[in-house]
């Protein structure tokens, strides 16, 4: 398998077309997994925001306040009100906001950005990373006649571990996880629990060459993956409803409350 960078893609701006960026700057096939970063999507999207657009409610305020007094330094209760928009729930307020966005992604501020958005203070997630997905592979496959699979990506941090890994978001043209179970391990025994998320895995890969900071290269390619012969699933988030950790969280909240 190989995971290489898009280069040159200029910075995007609000209606700029994110699938004829790609097909000029990359010879792409149909086995291709096309994994472009959600920046570039949302900016494509117009997702940026001013701060002064925002009129913080007194749960914002409430919210900036406590972590504020957690962390020692100043927290803008404007960048909490944004964060609250743009969640469906709040899972945790203190000493960092958690919460559920409205396409079901758990991630730490709603994945709001505030590096490298030019004109802007934040830029918010994709509102459908999925569709944006789909619109990206049909884009690809009017120009070339080609539909490689596309990912769309965030970097994310992990509970009870240092540093932040490529997630996927949206993806399209192929399934979000490979299902493992009635298969045999090497002894014999049947596989009972064994689901691989497949889409996270690229997304991985792929943040491997993109990089962070000022590298400029929010789109990677790749190539020669190979989904083999097993079912696939759709589904990525867990159901809320078996979902142990967030009820979990639900419960503690409610009692620091």
């Amino acid at each position: 398998m190989e995971v290489f960078a898009v280069e040159g893609l200029p910075e995007v701006r609000p209606g700029d077309d994110v699938a004829e960026l790609l097909v000029r700057r990359a010879d792409l096939r149909d086995d291709d997994v096309v994994c472009v970063a959600s920046t570039i999507v949302s900016k494509a999207n117009g997702r940026g925001r001013s701060l002064s657009s925002y009129e913080p409610s007194e749960r914002a305020k409430r919210i900036a306040a406590t972590i504020e007094d957690i962390a020692g330094e100043e927290k803008d209760p404007r960048m909490a009100q944004a964060i609250l928009e743009e969640c469906e729930e709040v899972l945790v307020e203190a000493p960092f906001v958690l919460g559920v966005t409205r396409f079901g992604h758990i991630t730490v501020n709603a994945g709001i950005d505030r590096s490298n958005v030019p004109g802007a203070d934040l830029l918010l997630l994709p509102e459908d990373p999925t569709a944006e997905a789909e619109t990206i592979r049909a884009g690809i496959r009017e120009r070339t006649g080609v539909a490689p699979a596309v990912i769309v990506t965030d970097t994310s941090g992990r509970p009870f571990r240092l540093g932040q890994r490529g997630v996927a978001l949206g993806w399209a043209g192929l399934p979000a996880s490979r299902d493992w179970r009635g298969e045999h391990d090497r002894d014999g025994r049947e596989l009972e629990a064994t689901v691989q998320a497949v889409v996270d895995e690229l997304a991985a890969a792929a943040n491997l060459v993109t990089g962070e900071g000022d590298g400029g290269t929010p789109a990677a390619v790749v190539r020669g993956f190979e989904f083999g012969d097993h079912a696939g699933s759709e589904q990525l988030f867990r159901d809320p409803e078996s979902d142990v950790v967030r009820q979990a969280l639900r419960e503690w909240s409610h009692v620091r409350d």
